[in-house]
């Protein structure tokens, strides 16, 4: 347990998976100030990672959330296929596609690199924290550490305990992840899909129920969600909305339309046949949405400058040191 004694700046963080998560990822520890161990499991993550990773730091360099030159963030920075540089390592991130088998094998090299204390961590948003943690040995020491995309400019973070682990592992890194800048929720019991998905395709069900019936259209569904939720939301969360715009009115309303609120099990039309014509949004100019190449790039180049902004305002608003303290109690 002396790693979790240990200065959180001191550190070295491994990860291992080096495409756009695992890479985002990086740089944020790297910005934070730790010396960072990069595992690319396959040829094609290894590939150009260097570069991926320098041209994310120095968009970091230009919005200003850089303590250091991009040139001594890259300092100390190692990438690597060889998974026995991660010896030193106290904590490792595995950022590797959302594949039990795959994960298994990757946790197998990773234990058998790491010492038995080192805490190992998934990125996954999809499988249960519960059945990865009983792939690796020592599982008390496995625990969810769910990012955003870009990691280094959003400031969410959830960190789910398995069955079994041990609370003081979900601790330390919960006071790491204020290290990282973020403003993170600690999941003591592993459900499926933890919080921010669980909410998230509560709303992709109903919209999409409301798109096929007819109610509604994609453009218009998005102004709304842009410009209600995404006006007050980052300030305020859901709770405290509830308490601001009056709670006698939300328990009418709960009680009016949860009856008619979509329960489908199925995957939407919609979502079957794009998924089938193989469309990936931007990547590829096909979505929801249909895109020229001059589109994609003004929307990724959107998405950035706005990630920057909001990762700033939310600053100004930070969680209240006792809503920080209430979570590890």
């Amino acid at each position: 347990m002396n790693n979790l004694k240990t200065n959180p700046a001191n550190i070295e963080v491994g990860v291992v998976g080096i495409g756009l998560m695992g890479s985002s990822i990086i740089v944020s520890l790297l910005a934070s100030g730790h010396q960072v161990k990069a595992i690319a499991p396959i040829q094609s993550d290894f590939d150009g990672a260097a570069e991926r990773i320098a041209d994310h730091l120095k968009i970091c360099s230009r919005a200003k959330l850089l303590r250091d030159s991009v040139s001594a963030c890259l300092d100390r920075l190692y990438i690597s296929m060889d998974y026995g540089c991660l010896s030193d390592c106290r904590l490792v991130l595995e950022c590797v596609i959302e594949d039990v088998d795959i994960k298994s094998k990757v946790y197998r090299q990773i234990t058998d690199a790491v010492s038995a204390s080192t805490v190992i961590a998934s990125n996954t948003s999809a499988i249960a924290i519960t059945l990865l943690q009983k792939l690796v040995s020592n599982p008390e020491r496995f625990i969810g550490i769910h990012w955003a995309e870009p990691a280094y400019a959003t400031r969410f973070m959830e960190i789910t305990c398995g069955d079994i682990t041990d609370p003081k592992y979900a601790s330390w890194v919960f006071k790491l992840a204020h290290k990282w800048a973020k403003e993170p929720t600690l999941l003591r019991k592993d459900i499926r899909g933890f919080i921010a998905n669980r909410l998230m395709y509560a709303v992709y069900r109903e919209i999409f129920h409301l798109i096929e019936n007819g109610k509604t259209t994609m453009v218009d569904a998005d102004k709304a969600f842009r410009y209600d939720v995404g006006s007050w939301i980052t300030l305020m969360g859901l709770f405290r909305r509830i308490d601001y715009t009056g709670l006698a009115d939300h328990a009418e309303i709960f009680k009016n339309l949860f009856p008619h609120l979509s329960n489908a099990e199925n995957v939407p039309d919609i979502m079957q046949k794009i998924v089938a014509d193989n469309c990936r949004g931007i990547q590829n100019l096909n979505g929801l949405y249909h895109y020229s190449t001059e589109e994609a790039k003004e929307w990724e180049e959107a998405f950035a400058a706005f990630n920057e902004d909001i990762f700033r305002l939310a600053a100004l608003h930070p969680a209240p040191v006792s809503e920080k303290e209430s979570e590890l109690a």
